[in-house]
């Protein structure tokens, strides 16, 4: 895997991520221009107010650090020469350069900080406790300790962005595994299918054929013979289903079919109503920070539209509830209810959709649940938000 660029990992910056990075900043300058400041004030008024303007500067510039890492990190760390107050900047400008790994850079902005630092220590009116050689050692022992700090925060990003384009890549082969496996599948199904479907449609046209012929059966056996029809024609429109549901794209959905979102619900919904069906839909979703990723919603939308579906069929006009609920953390969980209704005797119901769709959640992380709840039928599932 190739080596990301600074600007590949470097996250966003943010007003809020802008604004407690110069929070630390003024508290660096606050800690250093505080032992200048009353010198400065009784004996050198000039020095007073051009720490002022340089350090000014020095946060004008610190905002734009990303533009020109290096020559502002150099500019700003010139300016705390003669200004405590771009201190702070001067800090943040340097680490900046250090995230970004580069020796040279590194080598030349920690030395010009290091000079800088020591010479304001020697330059501005400050009292001087200690040793020549002890105030210098702190200098180099702070900037060393800023370089190394501004790496560490580099090799950090570095290692989440490697991890995370494993993780994608991982998942990217993950899904062509899958789809290779599907269409595989697909294909010996379709094959086997074929055969099987000419065979069952075959018996069919012979037994109704045979009916057709004979004009001396009594009603039982006519009756029995109509009988035999509908269970070969039952069969054959069974099999026909399991083929027309594995003949489908590699999310489940058919191939020219455009896929639904989240947001989509609300015009399903609406149709159903036009329908003639009594449905209320609850959406209390947590949409604030970010909208549901596609792939989860479509998932929520199937769920919906299976039970709508199963509703129409088996409880014709009953009142459907749907609700939906979640956030970002913790995932999407939607219901449906509905009276329990009836199954028209010998209709062929395949039972298909709720397996197929308990199948689509668990490979979704999620998971779906049905069944009576005393007169309810309830359709339960579970969604991740990152599905």
């Amino acid at each position: 895997m190739d080596h990301p660029t600074p600007e590949e990992i470097q996250p966003p910056l943010t007003w809020r991520s802008q604004a407690w990075r110069l929070a630390v900043c003024a508290l660096i300058s606050g800690l250093v221009w505080s032992q200048a400041i009353e010198g400065e004030l009784e004996s050198r008024p000039v020095l007073f107010w051009v720490e002022i303007l340089f350090g000014l500067a020095s946060y004008v510039l610190v905002v734009r650090r990303r533009r020109a890492p290096v020559t502002i990190a150099l500019v700003v760390a010139g300016l705390s020469t003669f200004s405590g107050i771009a201190a702070g900047p001067a800090t943040l400008a340097a680490v900046s350069v250090a995230t970004r790994r580069v020796a040279w850079s590194v080598v030349v902005v920690g030395l010009v900080n290091f000079v800088a630092a020591t010479t304001y220590t020697f330059y501005a009116p400050i009292e001087l406790r200690d040793p020549l050689w002890v105030t210098v050692l702190i200098n180099a022992v702070v900037n060393a300790a800023m370089m190394g700090w501004g790496l560490y925060i580099g090799s950090r990003r570095e290692l989440i962005w490697t991890l995370r384009q494993r993780a994608a890549r991982a998942e990217a082969e993950q899904e062509l595994r899958v789809s290779q496996a599907r269409g595989t599948e697909r294909e010996r199904i379709a094959r086997e299918m074929h055969d099987v479907l000419a065979h069952r449609i075959t018996q069919v046209s012979m037994h109704s054929g045979a009916l057709a012929f004979r004009d001396d059966l009594a009603a039982d056996e006519l009756r029995e013979g109509l009988t035999q029809i509908q269970g070969k024609a039952n069969e054959a429109l069974h099999e026909l289903r399991g083929v027309l549901g594995v003949l489908r794209d590699a999310s489940g959905q058919p191939v020219d079919e455009p896929q639904p979102r989240f947001a989509d619900i609300n015009e399903m919904v609406a149709e159903a109503r036009s329908s003639g069906m009594h449905v209320t839909y609850d959406d209390r979703v947590v949409q604030d920070a970010e909208p549901v990723p596609d792939a989860a919603g479509r998932t929520i939308y199937r769920i919906v539209q299976e039970g709508l579906t199963n509703a129409s069929k088996h409880a014709p006009g009953a009142h459907v509830a749907v609700e939906v609920s979640g956030e970002p953390e913790g995932g999407l969980e939607v219901t449906v209810r509905n009276p329990v209704g009836f199954r028209a005797p010998g209709a062929p119901g395949a039972g298909l959709g709720l397996v197929g769709l308990a199948e689509r959640a668990e490979l979704r992380g999620g998971r779906l649940e049905h069944g009576r709840e005393g007169a309810l039928f309830v359709l339960r599932g579970w969604i991740p938000w990152t599905a």
